[in-house]
C-alpha cells in the first residue's frame, strides 16, 4: 500500500508523490514565542514529528523548515491590535527581542523532552526583513497589492483562487468582515502585508513605504519559498491557521511566483479539556512545562498518539491515565526483553514468532500509510507487548534470536517512527533491580537445599504477585517481569 495523506487543498486522501523523487521539502508554521508552549502546542508539533520520521523511514530525505514567529502577529490574529510579543514585552518590562529569545528556548525545551526532532532550519521573522520587504514589493509591481499611509494591503479581489483552501466564498468574507471607520483597505476581507508603526513601537524597520514591520501572513511565504524553494510538498499547520492564516500565505505567494504554493496541505486538529476547547481566556489553558510535573515526556507523547492527528484530542485525567499505563506496559515489556536476551539461549528464530512480528509490522505499516493512523499503529505495538509476553513465559524458553526480533521491532516501531522511548539504561534502577533479583534467587535456592518448600514458594507468589515471574530452568532459575 502507498503512503496516502489527507490534503485539505483537495478536501481527500491522496497518494504522496513528491515533487522530486526521493526528496520532500516540509514546512510546518512554528510558535509565536509569547509565552510557553501549551498542550496545543505539542499536539501539533507531535504530530508532524511523527510524519517527519515516518518519510525519513521510508527513505525520503527530507529538508524540514520550521518558522519562529518574533514580530508580526497581532492580538487578534488578523490586521488590528498590538503585536503579540510587544504585549508581553510590555507586561513583563523587557524588551520584545528579549521575550522572544526567552521564550524561544523554551519552546525548544519543551520539544526536546517531548523527543521532536529539530527542524533542518529555524528561520525567525526579524532576521528575514529583506526578504519579506522584497516579497511586498513584488506584489506591489504586479497589482496585486497596494501601499496606503505607510502600510501594505493585499488586494484579495485581484487574486481569482483566494477562498480555495478554507472554502470561503470572497463575497461571504467582503460582507461579513468587520469594516473599521475610515479604513485603508479598498475591501474589507484585504489583509496586510506590511504595517505602519507608530513612533512608539519598538521593532520596526525602514521601508519604501516608511518605517514599519511585516504582517504576520507574509513571513511564512518570503522564508519558505528562501529555504524550500517556490512550490513545496508539504505545508503543515494547526486547523486553527488554515484561515485566515494559511489561505492568505497562498494568495501572496501564488500572486507573487505564479506556481503553486504547496502540493500538499496538512492541518492536525485541536486539543480539548473535558470536551472543552482550550485556551487562557477559558482558565483551562495547561503549559506542556506544567504537564511535565506530573507525568514523564513519554507518557505525554503517548497520549498525543493514541488519536489520530486531524482528529479532536481530548484531554482528561482519565485518558492522561490510560497512556500512563499504557507507557508502563510498553517500557515493562522493552525490559523484560532486554534482561531476558542475555540470558537467553542460542540457537535460531522461532519460525512462528518471525510469522507473528512479520504481520505486526505489515499491519503497522498499513497503518502509518493511512495518513500516519497512529492510534492504529499504536494497537500494534500493544500487539507485541501480547506477543512478547507469551514468549517470555513459554517452555521451552525462547532463543536470544527470537528476542532479538520482538526487540528490533520495537526499536523501529516505537522508537525510530514513533518516538517513543524507554528508561532501560543497564547501569541504572534496572541493573539494581537485577542484583536484588540475584539475591532472593540464590536464597530461595538455598531454602529448597534445606527442604524449606513454604518459604522458597512464598518467595515466588509474592513476587508473581508484584508482577515477576520465576521460572525453574534445568541448571538455573530466571526471572521476568511479567507483561499485562
Amino acid at each position: 500500500m502507498a503512503f496516502r495523506i489527507y490534503n485539505t487543498l483537495t478536501r481527500k486522501t491522496e497518494e504522496f508523490v513528491p515533487i522530486e523523487d526521493g526528496r520532500v521539502r516540509m514546512y510546518v508554521c512554528g510558535p509565536t514565542v509569547y509565552g510557553h508552549a501549551h498542550l496545543g502546542h505539542g499536539k501539533s508539533y507531535v504530530s508532524f514529528d511523527v510524519l517527519l520520521r515516518y518519510l525519513r523511514y521510508l527513505g525520503y530525505a527530507v529538508t524540514y523548515v520550521q518558522n519562529i514567529t518574533d514580530v508580526g502577529h497581532l492580538t487578534d490574529d488578523a490586521d488590528q491590535g498590538e503585536d503579540k510579543l510587544a504585549k508581553q514585552a510590555q507586561k513583563e518590562h523587557r524588551h520584545p527581542m528579549a521575550i522572544a529569545e526567552y521564550y524561544t528556548r523554551s519552546y525548544f525545551e519543551d520539544m526536546d523532552a517531548l523527543q521532536c526532532l529539530r527542524p533542518d532550519i529555524c528561520p525567525r521573522a526579524t532576521g528575514h526583513i529583506p526578504e519579506q520587504i522584497e516579497l511586498t514589493q513584488t506584489l506591489i509591481d504586479k497589482g496585486f497589492a497596494y501601499a496606503v499611509n505607510g502600510s501594505v494591503y493585499f488586494d484579495v479581489t485581484k487574486f481569482a483562487g483566494y477562498g480555495k483552501l478554507s472554502g470561503r466564498k470572497l463575497d461571504d468574507m467582503q460582507a461579513g468582515a468587520r469594516v473599521e471607520v475610515n479604513s485603508e483597505k479598498r475591501n474589507a476581507a484585504d489583509f496586510a502585508l506590511w504595517k505602519k508603526a507608530e513612533p512608539n513601537h519598538i521593532m520596526q524597520w525602514l521601508s519604501p513605504w516608511g518605517r514599519g514591520y511585516p504582517a504576520w501572513h507574509l513571513e511564512c511565504s518570503a522564508m519558505s519559498m528562501k529555504y524550500l524553494g517556490q512550490t513545496i510538498d508539504i505545508h503543515g499547520g494547526g486547523i486553527e491557521n488554515q484561515f485566515p492564516h494559511h489561505e492568505c500565505e497562498i494568495a501572496q505567494s501564488e500572486a507573487a511566483t505564479g506556481k503553486p504554493f504547496a502540493k500538499y496541505w496538512l492541518h492536525n486538529n485541536m486539543l480539548t479539556i473535558d470536551g472543552t476547547k482550550m485556551g487562557k481566556s477559558l482558565g483551562n489553558f495547561i503549559t506542556i512545562k506544567d504537564m511535565l510535573k506530573k507525568v514523564s515526556p513519554q507518557t505525554l507523547r503517548l497520549f498525543i498518539l493514541t488519536s489520530h492527528y486531524r482528529s479532536v484530542t481530548d484531554f482528561s485525567d482519565d485518558a492522561l491515565g490510560a497512556a500512563e499505563k499504557g507507557m508502563a506496559r510498553l517500557t515493562g515489556a522493552v525490559q523484560a526483553l532486554e534482561q531476558r536476551m542475555s540470558l537467553a539461549p542460542d540457537g535460531p528464530a522461532d519460525p512462528a514468532a518471525k510469522r507473528e512480528v512479520a504481520a505486526i509490522r505489515e499491519r503497522f505499516g498499513a497503518a502509518m500509510d493511512d495518513d500516519f493512523n497512529t492510534a492504529e499503529a499504536i494497537a500494534e505495538l500493544f500487539n507485541l507487548v501480547r506477543q512478547a509476553n507469551s514468549l517470555l513465559t513459554s517452555d521451552p524458553p525462547p532463543t536470544r534470536a527470537t528476542l532479538a526480533l520482538l526487540r528490533e521491532a520495537v526499536k523501529d516501531l516505537a522508537q525510530d517512527i514513533l518516538g517513543l522511548w524507554f528508561a532501560t539504561d543497564a547501569s541504572g534502577a534496572e541493573s539494581q533491580l537485577d542484583e536484588v533479583m540475584r539475591v532472593l534467587i540464590d536464597l530461595r535456592q538455598r531454602l529448597r537445599a534445606e527442604k524449606h518448600y513454604a518459604l522458597a514458594d512464598e518467595i515466588r507468589s509474592r513476587l508473581s504477585a508484584i508482577g515477576i515471574q520465576l521460572k525453574d530452568e534445568k541448571e538455573r532459575t530466571t526471572w521476568a517481569r511479567l507483561i499485562e
